[in-house]
């Protein structure tokens, strides 16, 4: 028994002390919260060295101290990824991405189709853009909060079977949601599109014969904002009921499917995108220097990069594309 007590009294010096690295993060926190955090918690110079990001396996929450620790490192996985990424692997591969006609998607589909790989576009309504590209396929005509619609899916590809399935599509409900001014469907909506709509579009293409065992495999694009573990430091107010609830419930989602998908041999990988300029998250453009927005472009190169990476032995686990790091639950 004593020595059971001084196991359990290590391991608990161990969750405190790692407890004081889980700072905060940029989403939904107020901008002078997220100033004064960025000052407390920003790495010092005259501190002892900490260990590469490279080197670590979990990254940190606050996403301005994030970017200038990556800074101070000089830390080129972070700050240059065109320096370690290598999109060759994409050639000739039948990529199947949904939300693909703007945004984060469209950037996934150009960076796509310039590593020669094959585009199977799958949206509500295509767009100029999208269509400039000349995807192999586009599915139109699928609302991810329809059983129905998205039960069509595999029938409208003629392609043949999916290499990778990027489930990217979402929805960020732009005013801030607070005890006051909660908007329920509003949230249901986000619940529906962002953790549901992955599960229907991931069902109907595997009990179709499209995600092959051994062969295909399937990325989950969510976001930080579904660390629960990091709500109590990023949301120290609470506030954006529907955003945090609809990612959180996709890392379920997407932890349950990479179980089940084990005996079928197919990945599962879970990625936060990055902070990304684009249309939805145009509401944080004043702070997107700070804390180290990047070009969709970039943002692109830098999900693919780990997309590379996942295999049966990462299925399952939550990665920041900033980073290559995972995030808690």
């Amino acid at each position: 028994m004593p020595h059971l007590l001084n196991k359990r009294t290590i391991l608990a010096l161990f969750l405190a002390a790692s407890s004081k690295n889980s700072q905060v993060s940029a989403f939904a926190t107020p901008l002078s919260t997220r100033s004064f955090i960025a000052k407390s918690t920003a790495p010092s110079s005259s501190s002892s060295s900490s260990l590469a990001m490279s080197d670590e396996r979990y990254t940190i929450a606050d996403q301005p101290a994030r970017f200038a620790r990556a800074k101070k490192e000089n830390n080129e996985r972070y700050l240059n990824i065109e320096s370690v990424y290598d999109g060759s692997y994409l050639k000739d591969k039948r990529v199947a991405i949904t939300g693909a006609n703007r945004g984060i998607g469209l950037a996934l589909a150009k960076e796509l189709i310039s590593n020669g790989g094959k585009l199977v576009a799958i949206c509500r309504s295509s767009s100029e853009e999208l269509e400039a590209l000349k995807p192999d396929e586009i599915v139109t005509g699928i609302d991810l909060t329809s059983d129905e619609q998205c039960d069509t899916i595999a029938s409208k590809i003629t392609g043949g079977p999916i290499d990778i399935l990027i489930n990217n599509a979402g929805y960020f409900y732009e005013p801030v949601e607070k005890i006051d001014s909660m908007n329920f469907k509003e949230e249901l909506l986000m619940i529906d599109i962002c953790a549901l709509g992955p599960l229907r579009v991931s069902a109907n293409l595997f009990n179709n014969g499209l995600l092959k065992d051994g062969q295909s495999s399937i990325v989950m694009i969510t976001s930080q904002g579904g660390s629960v573990s990091w709500r109590t430091v990023q949301n120290p107010d609470g506030g954006d009921y529907g955003h945090h609830m609809s990612k959180s419930a996709a890392n379920m989602g997407s932890v349950l499917l990479s179980q089940e998908f084990k005996k079928h041999n197919i990945p599962v990988g879970i990625l936060h995108p990055g902070f990304n300029k684009t249309g939805m998250t145009a509401k944080y453009a004043e702070i997107w220097e700070v804390e180290g927005a990047v070009d969709a472009s970039v943002g692109a190169m830098r999900v693919f990069h780990e997309i590379a990476k996942i295999n049966m032995d990462t299925t399952g686990k939550f990665v920041n594309c900033e980073d290559g790091l995972e995030i808690p639950w």
